[in-house]
C-alpha cells in the first residue's frame, strides 16, 4: 500500500460513515461524517493491539504526524508504552503547574493567610505578590526557586525606590515557601540566605502622640470637632476602646451589650475579643444610637446604606483638625499602650490582651480572649477617667 500524500488528505471527502486512510507503519487518518480528520497510530504492546491519538488535521500536518509516529515507535523499541508515557507526562505537567510558586502562593492565601489576618491586610499582601513576585516567579516550580532568583525579584523592587516593600515581599515569599515545606511541595526556604543581601529598611510607625501633654489638646480638639456626628463619635471612642481602626469603623450594633457594658468584636480572621465599655463609652454610644441604631453599622457610610464608614474618614478628620502629621486612627492604640504601661502602671500582658495582640504565658499557652476580663474592665474605666482629666485640665 502506497503512503498517503498531502493532496489525498486535503481532498478526503466525508462519507456516511467514518472511514480510514492508511499511511504506513501503523499511521492512519480517520475521516468522520462531520468532516473531522483524526490521526491515529495503531500499535501492539504486551501482546495487545492499542490505539494512540496524534492530533487532528490540518493542525497536525502529514509530516508532523509521521514525526509523532516515529517518536512513539522509538518508545516501543525501548519497551515503553507510548500511551502510558503520554499519561505520565500529562500527570507530571499537571503536578508541575500545581507546584509553581503562584499556585502555591494562592493556595497559601486562601487556606491560611486570609483566615489569620484582617481582610484588608490579607488583600494588600496578595496585591504585593501579584504586582512584584508573580511576574518573575509565577511559573517557577517551587522546588527550583533559589536565593539568587528571589534576590533578583527583590532588587527589581528596590530599583523602584521601594525598599520597605522589598523587605515585606521577602517576608511574604518566606511564608509561602514555609507553607510549601509543610505541605510537601518545597524542600527549603531560600529567604534566610538573603538576610544581609538587601539594604536595611528604616521601620515606619503609625503617627501617634504618646506624651500626656500632647494628648490633652488632641482630646479637646476632638471634643470641639464639628463634622458628622458619627465621625465625631468615632473619634471620641477611638481612644476609649483602643481597637484597630478597621474593627471600630465596622462595629455592628448587634455586637454591643450596653447593659453588660461589653462589645464583642467579630473582625474576620481574628479571635473575638470582649471589649469592656467604660461609662464614657456607653454614654457616647447611647447618644449615637438614635442616629444610626436602625442600621447594621454603628458608623455607617455617608455615601450609601449597608456599608461602614470609609477607612480614611478618621484620618481625614484628624488632618482637618491639624493633626495629620502627628496622629492616625491606629495611633490611639500606641498612645494607650505607652501611657497605660509607663504612666498608669498596668501590666503589659493585660494591655496587650486588650489591644487584641496574641499573648502567651511562660508555657506557651495562648490566653483565652475572655481571661483577665475583670482586670481589663477596671483598666478601661480608669483609662477613660484619666483621659477625661487630661482633656479638662
Amino acid at each position: 500500500m502506497m503512503p498517503l500524500t498531502a493532496t489525498q488528505i486535503r481532498n478526503a471527502i466525508p462519507g456516511d460513515r467514518t472511514y480510514r486512510l492508511t499511511d504506513e507503519k501503523g499511521l492512519t487518518l480517520l475521516v468522520t461524517p462531520q468532516g473531522a480528520k483524526w490521526w491515529r497510530l495503531r500499535y501492539r504492546f504486551a501482546g495487545k493491539e492499542r490505539m494512540l491519538s496524534l492530533g487532528t488535521y490540518p493542525e497536525v500536518s502529514l509530516k508532523r504526524a509521521r514525526q509523532k509516529r516515529d517518536e512513539a515507535r522509538a518508545l516501543l523499541a525501548d519497551g515503553v508504552d507510548p500511551s502510558a508515557s503520554r499519561k505520565a507526562a500529562r500527570a507530571a505537567q499537571v503536578e508541575a503547574m500545581a507546584n509553581t510558586f503562584e499556585a502555591l502562593a494562592r493556595e497559601w492565601y486562601q487556606t491560611k493567610h486570609s483566615l489569620e489576618v484582617v481582610p484588608a491586610h490579607a488583600e494588600r499582601n496578595l496585591r504585593r505578590l501579584e504586582q512584584y513576585v508573580f511576574p518573575t516567579l509565577s511559573r517557577t516550580p517551587v522546588r527550583e526557586i533559589n536565593a539568587p532568583e528571589v534576590l533578583e525579584t527583590l532588587r527589581r523592587i528596590v530599583r523602584q525606590g521601594k525598599l520597605e516593600t522589598a523587605h515585606r515581599v521577602k517576608a511574604l515569599i518566606g511564608q509561602v515557601m514555609r507553607y510549601g515545606i509543610a505541605t510537601g511541595r518545597a524542600d527549603r526556604d531560600p529567604t534566610p540566605d538573603l538576610r544581609d543581601a538587601l539594604p536595611p529598611s528604616r521601620p515606619t510607625h503609625h503617627a501617634a502622640l504618646v506624651k500626656p501633654e500632647d494628648v490633652a489638646p488632641l482630646l479637646r480638639a476632638i471634643e470641639d470637632y464639628g463634622g458628622q456626628p458619627a465621625t465625631r463619635a468615632a473619634l471620641k471612642l477611638a481612644p476609649l476602646l483602643i481597637v484597630r481602626p478597621g474593627e471600630l469603623r465596622k462595629a455592628r450594633w448587634a455586637d454591643f451589650d450596653l447593659d453588660r457594658a461589653e462589645w464583642v468584636t467579630t473582625a474576620k480572621g481574628r479571635v473575638p475579643l470582649v471589649v469592656p465599655l467604660s461609662s464614657q463609652a456607653r454614654d457616647i454610644l447611647g447618644e449615637l444610637n438614635p442616629l444610626t441604631g436602625r442600621g447594621i453599622y454603628v458608623f455607617p457610610s455617608v455615601r450609601g446604606r449597608g456599608r461602614p464608614m470609609s477607612n480614611n474618614t478618621m484620618n481625614a478628620a484628624l488632618k482637618r483638625m491639624g493633626y495629620g502629621d502627628d496622629m492616625t486612627g491606629h495611633g490611639f492604640r500606641a498612645m494607650a499602650r505607652t501611657i497605660l504601661v509607663e504612666r498608669l502602671g498596668y501590666p503589659v500582658e493585660v494591655v496587650e490582651m486588650q489591644l487584641g495582640h496574641r499573648v502567651r504565658d511562660v508555657h506557651g499557652r495562648a490566653y483565652n480572649r475572655t481571661e483577665w476580663l475583670g482586670n481589663r474592665r477596671e483598666m478601661m474605666q480608669a483609662w477613660a477617667d484619666y483621659l477625661d482629666r487630661l482633656r479638662d485640665q
